[in-house]
């Protein structure tokens, strides 16, 4: 079943190669999707694809890359648009 959920991502989050460690970890756990930096110093991510990996970018949000300190992460679900490939967003 596919599952698609908006994450938004707070902490020391920018800067730290969040957005490259996270398109590794989806290509690798088949999730699709994409992530961009965001003006108020949050990232946010889209994470579409089957439930347990799409869980497990989630889960792997709280803690992100070793230089990333996340306080909180908000996921909203939503629903699946099909989409393709995982890529980082420059826009905000």
């Amino acid at each position: 079943m596919s599952r698609r959920v908006r994450v938004l991502i707070e902490g020391e989050v920018q800067g730290v190669y969040f957005r490259d460690s996270a398109t590794t970890r989806a290509r690798d756990y088949e999730v699709a999707g994409w992530i961009r930096n965001l003006p108020d110093g949050r990232v946010e991510a889209v994470y579409e694809g089957e439930d347990d990996p799409v869980q497990a970018m989630i889960d792997w949000s709280w803690d992100g890359p070793d230089r990333a300190e996340v306080v909180n992460v908000q996921a909203i679900e939503e629903a699946p648009q099909g989409e393709e490939g995982f890529q980082i967003r420059f826009e905000s």
